[in-house]
């Protein structure tokens, strides 16, 4: 019996060795490990900034959410749930095929985590691990940002407001091959800054956004700014004084930001500032440039660029153009899916006759239509033909609106139809809603060796 007893026995304890060793690898017993801490300050009581980032790293790792036990607290935003190690916890990580681990130690009401790794794999992944973090940290905090918009006053200072526009690139109506290529774009240029310094060039990219009044510029800004999660500085040109305020508010923004000026030919044209056209070349792509800090977007918007002297629109003072057309019927049609969720209609032949013929609206006319009207498709459609019809010079949206004002549309044969309100309601809202759609498209600008989306999707790449 005591023979029975001891067999048990025997078992159970290697039964608990077996699972000790799995869970704790055996090879670790015989490993020599180095350790190193990171307080939460300094010897003088100072913050220590590499805590807090290890502190968000740590936070964000695979291994905390699928450990045995974890915190889980309140963040800054509604509906936020952020994870946070215990007292004494450890979790583990795996970097470059070494694995370390992470303990989340107090000592003298002092916070510190301590970093434990192989001595043989201590000289090949510290330093590049550290960076590691480094890294994620800034990417995760840009992902919590809150963006923010940024006006320049008369004083030649800067003064912000919470960025909330609602356009992103999922919402800006856009050909989706042509919207993945601008997306592709972007997430290069946010990886690209290792390239752009060996290449010794200023880590920022320029587009120019061109086209009529109503065809989606300022959201497709928006849109950008949301995707990058980068701050928007709105320079005013007609409250700059002069050369030396204007650059004064470019040292003034701050990296992973977008620097839009709108309507710089209308400066060009007319300016009534001392401003100087070589003071706005140099703001565009100077010397200055590089003294303000890596990782900019700058954006120009024109109605034309057909009277715009060559050398402000040269490689790389604008790398990427941009047009913005007004709507044809493919346009149309992803509009009409997107407002009024329909695909096809029996109105869509007379339709593509019609834009086919020349006319032309805006895409924020047609699209206020649409939501006017959007409980009834069929009329929607009808108003779209009438206004098309009534406006048949299309190389106007500004006349098209006062003309929809001036002569109101037929009667639709639907009962109940007020075509007429319809238009009025488009011409004083047009503001409104112009911002809300942009069709874009790639291609090779020869002449200039910049890079050209125009809206001619016949011609698209395959």
């Amino acid at each position: 019996m005591l023979f029975q007893y001891s067999i048990w026995f025997l078992a159970l304890v290697l039964g608990f060795v077996a699972i000790a060793l799995r869970k704790w690898r055996v090879g670790d017993w015989f490993q020599a490990y180095q350790l190193f801490k990171v307080p939460e300050f300094n010897e003088n009581m100072q913050a220590n900034y590499l805590y807090r980032r290890v502190l968000v790293y740590i936070n964000s790792l695979v291994a905390l959410e699928d450990s045995d036990f974890t915190n889980l607290l309140s963040g800054k935003k509604a509906n936020e749930i952020v994870l946070a190690m215990d007292p004494n916890q450890t979790v583990h990580d795996t970097f470059l095929g070494a694995r370390v681990s992470w303990t989340n130690a107090h000592a003298n009401s002092c916070r510190t985590f301590v970093l434990k790794i192989r001595k043989r794999d201590k000289r090949r992944i510290l330093r590049p691990y550290l960076q590691h973090i480094h890294t994620m940290f800034d990417e995760l905090e840009q992902r919590k940002k809150e963006v923010s918009l940024y006006m320049n006053g008369a004083d030649g200072r800067w003064r912000s407001v919470p960025f909330s526009h609602p356009s992103t690139l999922e919402t800006i109506a856009m050909d989706s091959d042509l919207k993945n290529r601008v997306k592709s774009d972007l997430e290069s240029f946010l990886k690209s800054k290792q390239y752009y310094h060996r290449l010794g060039r200023v880590w920022k990219r320029s587009f120019l956004l061109y086209g009529p009044s109503g065809t989606g510029k300022s959201s497709f800004v928006a849109a950008m700014a949301k995707f990058l999660c980068y701050d928007v500085y709105d320079v005013d040109l007609s409250r700059v004084s002069d050369d030396s305020e204007l650059k004064q508010l470019l040292l003034q923004t701050r990296t992973k930001s977008v620097i839009v000026v709108e309507d710089l030919d209308r400066f060009v044209v007319g300016k009534t500032t001392t401003l100087t056209f070589s003071g706005v070349l140099n703001f565009m792509d100077g010397l200055l440039n590089s003294c303000c800090g890596d990782e900019r977007v700058m954006v120009f918007t024109m109605n034309t660029k057909d009277h715009i002297d060559p050398a402000m629109l040269r490689p790389g003072r604008v790398d990427v153009h941009i047009f913005f057309p007004l709507c044809d019927f493919n346009a149309f049609k992803t509009l009409a899916n997107s407002y009024l969720g329909v695909k096809d209609h029996k109105l869509f032949p007379q339709l593509e006759e019609i834009f086919q013929s020349g006319a032309t609206l805006s895409p924020a006319e047609i699209g206020e239509i649409m939501i006017v009207n959007r409980s009834s498709p069929s009329r929607a459609l009808k108003s779209v033909i009438t206004a098309l019809q009534i406006n048949g010079d299309s190389t106007s949206a500004a006349k098209i609106g006062r003309r929809s004002v001036d002569k109101p549309p037929r009667p639709s044969d639907e009962a109940g139809d007020h075509s007429g309100l319809l238009c009025r309601e488009s011409v004083h809202t047009v503001r409104e809603f112009r911002n809300l759609y942009g069709i874009l498209r790639l291609k090779s600008n020869r002449k200039s060796g910049s890079l050209d989306l125009d809206s001619n999707l016949n011609e698209r790449l395959s």
